[in-house]
């Protein structure tokens, strides 16, 4: 290899292994440092090195990794400062160590890995190739973690399968030397060939595997039309309807929630590469009306005849999911159950709202802005999990703020709220009570709460009276027992009744709770009203129209955003909700300076209301940041951020986002960028849950007969929950652990999940169970700040009752 080096090249030029290895010379060096050449430098006046900037250089050893002499090429880089100045001014510092560095390198990397897309089951090649002075040496890394047997220079994996996309770099050695390739972006894409087509095609061209298909819904839908196509490097996409360019639809996934009549048409896709273009096929999207009953002909029918025939004014739902109590032992399930149904009822064109960990001032204010919606006709849910406890036939559900002891006073009365909705002439009212339903010994008051006798109200309690309720404990998600069954016979279209009375044969015959747990049913229905019933159409000047409106907007996302930075750099933000007052921030890089070596851009500086851990933002994977559920649904190789409770947001929501770059010169020095987003009250920051209580019929209502000041009743406190004393209230970290553990063992666990603070039960256990689960090594007073984040369990009815019919404890609420 030639020795010579081009004198003119400005030293921002030089690649980044050079300008690593000189200033690892001169950082080490004291008589012949880095402050050395910067005096002699100085001397120089065409390129005007002050004492300031050698003393802003000298700084940089205060920083993590911070490098001096990287900082002063950086300023001589800038000043006009050529390879043949640095030459002559290290010859005059008299460093032949730093010379050497300035010669070529003994290594170069000739052959980059190219990202491809291809297909599952086929052989995935990538090859990387280097020359130097000695042998040379090969690893390749996927993303941080490194392919193992991956020496030689052709990565090969044969066959590729979904998992193996992703990012791959492969690092090269030559002696002392050593370089990483560019990254190669591997994208795998699932396609069914059982229909015997063969989709073989010559090494990187452009082909077309995947087309979207004929869709027909119903307005108010979600349309999701997907393409693919495989080839070297990989294809990049843009949506068509009836011809015309569909706005920021580049990806292989078409989704458009919530459709509407005017988004029929034939949506096709262009697929293309820096050397071909091609079309997929046309696929017709049909949008129907929704079901609407007609009634003609002379015959007078007033509008209670209407809801005879069998449907809803309307159709919403308040969710709300307790798991991190401030002063109570704190469930898992909860989380899971309050996701899992949000799903399944908006399947069912419900308006859902699905909250997580609320105090007792913003559990009131949710049940109030819930009730504003209902109305002659409307089939109105609510469901609940987390702690709570009945007394004289009044269940009470338990906020996260509650004291210990907690008392009625703290907690809303589920019979309070159903009096209310009474007050409304609703069509069906719904509530799904997954909570323990244990007598609360210290709670003597008997609210009056009289209710009037209607033929429309159903009630799901998660377990009999006078016992607790479970959830499964296991190291990943899954439910608890009462929406593990329910799930399955929510969509069924039958009387909400019928659909109960299966979930409780399903319940009975799950060996693991026999006995111990039973779903009980109340109910005064008098007709069949059913969840899948349809709305019927009504009038948009309904003064309830307005109220529904603000409802939805509890589940409206900010529009992402294009921001484009003065080095050039364009990031996308984006946005995605897991919950209505959960928020997930991403970031993608979408353009990048040609002599940016590195970009990355980050989310900072959220109001202190919010609940976000700093070091769970700006994660590279989902789950990193804590977000399970829409990890699969998210776009890949972002950046991603949580942001929690923003029930509490009470203004609107600003954050900076800082764009962080280095430069091919000066790549371990980056520059930053900022800029201030504000993107108004997202998702249910808009219903302000966080005023104060409001003296309404609802707080006037749950607070009967005693007010909080005057209140005798009281929860147990901790005498009789012997367990609170060995850990089992602390705060338990559930956002930190992966989904791995597919399964459940021997040593996992029934707890009791949702309230009730009787020892009766602990009488049926037998006596070697009770001590492994609260006395052993393995048991919960070991190990209280364990991480449980529950996994779906596996479907099989027969393998979990094998698996936890001999495990069962209780958690003591």
């Amino acid at each position: 290899m030639s020795e010579s080096l081009d004198r003119s090249a400005k030293i921002n030029i030089l690649t980044e292994a050079v300008v690593r290895r000189l200033c690892e010379t001169l950082d080490k060096s004291t008589d012949k440092g880095w402050r050395k050449l910067g005096e002699i430098v100085a001397n120089d006046r065409r390129f005007k090195v002050s004492s300031d900037d050698l003393e802003m250089c000298s700084l940089k050893v205060l920083q993590l990794e911070g490098s001096p002499s990287r900082m002063l090429l950086r300023l001589m880089g800038e000043r006009g400062c050529t390879t043949g100045h640095l030459i002559d001014y290290l010859q005059t510092l008299g460093n032949c160590d730093a010379l050497q560095c300035l010669k070529p390198s003994a290594l170069q990397i000739v052959v980059q890995p190219q990202s491809v897309a291809l297909l599952s089951g086929h052989k995935l090649h990538l090859s990387c190739h280097a020359v130097g002075k000695f042998p040379v040496q090969y690893q390749w890394f996927k993303t941080k973690e490194e392919v193992p047997n991956s020496f030689s220079p052709d990565l090969v994996i044969n066959p590729v399968h979904l998992k193996d996309a992703g990012f791959y770099i492969c690092r090269v050695n030559c002696g002392e030397s050593c370089e990483f390739s560019q990254w190669a972006q591997v994208d795998v894409l699932n396609v069914d060939t059982s229909c015997g087509l063969s989709y073989h095609t010559v090494e990187g061209q452009l082909k077309v595997v995947l087309h979207p298909e004929f869709q027909r819904l119903n307005i108010g839908d979600n349309l999701q039309l997907q393409c693919g196509a495989v080839g070297r490097p990989i294809p990049r996409y843009q949506w068509y309807r009836n011809g015309v360019l569909i706005p920021k639809a580049t990806k292989r996934k078409l989704v458009i929630p919530h459709v509407m009549q005017d988004q029929h048409g034939r949506y096709r896709c262009e697929i293309s590469s820096s050397t071909e273009r091609m079309w997929t096929n046309e696929a017709d999207v049909v949008i129907d009306a929704r079901i609407s009953i007609q009634i003609s002909g002379a015959m007078e029918c007033t509008e209670d005849d209407v809801y005879a025939i069998g449907g809803a004014t309307d159709k919403v739902a308040l969710l709300i999911g307790n798991l991190s109590y401030q002063n109570h032992p704190q469930l898992k399930a909860p989380m899971v159950d309050v996701y899992d149904l949000s799903n399944l009822l908006q399947q069912l064109n419900f308006q859902v709202v699905s909250l997580l960990d609320l105090t007792e001032s913003e559990m009131r204010n949710a049940v109030d802005e819930f009730l504003l919606l209902l109305h002659k006709g409307v089939y109105g849910l609510l469901y609940y999990a987390g702690h709570g406890y009945e007394n004289y036939g009044n269940s009470f559900m338990v906020p996260v703020d509650a004291p210990n002891p907690y008392h009625s006073a703290n907690c809303l009365c589920v019979q309070s709220i159903l009096k209310l909705m009474q007050e409304k002439e609703t069509g069906l009212n719904v509530f799904l009570l997954d909570m323990c339903r244990k007598r609360n010994i210290h709670d003597d008051s008997t609210p009056n709460i009289i209710l009037r006798v209607t033929a429309n109200i159903v009630f799901g309690y998660a377990t009999c009276q006078d016992a607790e309720a479970f959830e499964l404990s296991s190291s990943g998600f899954t439910n608890g027992v009462f929406v593990k069954f329910l799930k399955k016979r929510l969509l069924d279209d039958e009387k909400i009744t019928v659909v109960l009375d299966r979930v409780a044969e399903d319940m009975g015959q799950f060996d693991a709770t026999r006995g111990k747990q039973a779903l009980e049913i109340r109910s005064s229905l008098s007709e069949r009203r059913a969840l899948s019933d349809p709305i019927l159409p009504g009038d948009s000047a309904d003064p309830a129209h307005t109220q529904r409106r603000q409802w939805a907007k509890a589940h409206q996302l900010p529009e992402s955003m294009c921001l484009s930075f003065d080095c050039g750099a364009q990031i996308k933000l984006g946005f995605a909700a897991e919950f209505s007052n959960v928020l997930v921030i991403y970031t993608h890089i979408i353009k990048k300076p040609e002599d940016m070596s590195f970009c990355q851009a980050q989310v900072t500086d959220f109001s202190h209301d919010l609940d976000v851990d700093p070091k769970e933002m700006n994660r590279e994977t989902p789950e990193e940041t804590g977000i399970y559920f829409l990890s699969s649904s998210l776009p890949q190789h972002c950046l991603y951020t949580r942001v929690s409770a923003l029930q509490k947001l009470r203004e609107e929501l600003v954050f900076t986002v800082c764009l962080q770059g280095t430069f091919t010169s000066m790549a371990d020095d980056p520059v930053h960028w900022m800029k201030h987003i504000n993107i108004g009250k997202p998702l249910i920051a808009r219903l302000d849950l966080h005023r104060d209580i409001r003296r309404n019929s609802c707080m006037q209502t749950c607070l009967m007969p005693h007010s909080p000041c005057h209140s005798p009743c009281h929860s147990p406190g901790p005498e009789h929950c012997p367990y609170l004393h060995q850990g089992l209230h602390q705060p338990q970290d559930y956002s930190r652990l992966l989904p791995q553990q597919q399964y459940l063992d021997v040593y996992e666990h029934v707890q009791g999940a949702t309230g009730g603070c009787g020892d009766s039960y602990y009488d049926n256990l037998s006596q070697p169970r009770y001590e492994h689960a609260y006395n052993s090594p393995g048991g919960l007073s070991s190990s209280p700040s364990r991480v449980s984040i529950p996994i779906e369990a596996p479907e099989d009815i027969n393998e979990l009752q094998t698996v936890f019919i001999n495990s069962l404890q209780l958690q003591q609420q």
